[in-house]
């Protein structure tokens, strides 16, 4: 009993009241990194099982990662070489520059899908368990990665079998690719807390990155003119994207004010809506389990 005593008196004190925690900008910053650090643990123990059950509970396993970006190569490769589209020239090889993109593409809609499926599927464990949420993030953003990881081996197999060289800056492309995978969280952040009141927010997700990976320099290079391009170099995916391309193949940077530009829009943005995150999310779980 003594023990636990002293257990228990190791334990931050919590106190709830009805004022608003923006009222007190440093109290609330501590606990935000309070409670981040302390997700770790359980952050580990969620994406172990994700991972465990994404890919136990699946026939072809971990060729899931492989199979989107290589039909959609081996798709549009085939309408190009047949000239029923015209793509224009791309830094690359047309097959390895599809896939490389795609893999990119990929990585951003799972990052961007990550937070809302999460706290969708824990919506049972948050009405009874009180937990730091961000431990649902975190683990999202772990599997994300990790999913790349295996993309990796595809990309390097592409870059050997086409004999693409590689400069220096290769080594830059994961900030490139850090900052694709935020722009994702930030979106799927503030997304989150509608998801689980609203399944309409997980559908309309799967139309609306339907339509969005048209407006991305994915199948194709940057257009430069008329009003496609220009919708095309105002998506935020666009610079992010392209950016991490070309510092992993070419190392010439097309639009690196864009690529400034965009990350630390992402940055303030995620900082923004975890704060949101954090006060919506009682009133959301109180909701759903009323």
């Amino acid at each position: 009993m003594k023990r636990q005593k002293n257990l228990n008196s190791q334990l931050p004190e919590v106190i709830y009241t009805p004022e608003s925690q923006l009222r007190h900008p440093i109290r609330l910053g501590k606990q935000m990194w309070c409670d981040l650090l302390a997700s770790r643990e359980l952050a580990w123990r969620l994406l172990v099982r994700d991972i465990s059950a994404q890919y136990r509970q699946s026939f072809f396993g971990i060729a899931w990662a492989f199979l989107p970006p290589v039909i959609m190569a081996a798709g549009f490769t085939l309408a190009h070489d047949a000239n029923v589209i015209n793509i224009g020239a791309t830094d690359l090889p047309y097959p390895a520059y599809v896939m490389f993109s795609t893999a990119l593409w990929q990585t951003f809609v799972e990052a961007l899908n990550g937070p809302v499926q999460a706290v969708s599927v824990a919506k049972p464990m948050l009405a009874r368990v009180n937990f730091p949420r961000e431990a649902l993030i975190l683990a999202k953003i772990g599997e994300v990665f990790f999913n790349f990881a295996i993309k990796l081996i595809l990309i390097v197999a592409l870059f050997i079998w086409f004999k693409i060289s590689v400069t220096w800056t290769v080594i830059l492309a994961p900030v490139a690719l850090i900052n694709l995978v935020l722009l994702g969280i930030f979106i799927g952040l503030l997304l989150a807390p509608l998801g689980i009141l609203y399944q309409d927010v997980s559908r309309g997700l799967t139309l609306i990155t339907g339509f969005w990976l048209f407006l991305t320099p994915v199948v194709y290079p940057v257009p430069k003119q008329g009003i496609f391009g220009f919708l095309v170099q105002l998506n935020p995916v666009t610079p992010l994207l392209v950016t991490a391309r070309e510092l992993a193949t070419t190392g010439v940077i097309s639009n690196f004010s864009g690529f400034l530009i965009v990350s630390a829009i992402t940055l303030i943005g995620l900082i923004v809506t975890w704060i949101v995150f954090r006060l919506a999310m009682p009133f959301v779980v109180e909701r759903v389990s009323s």
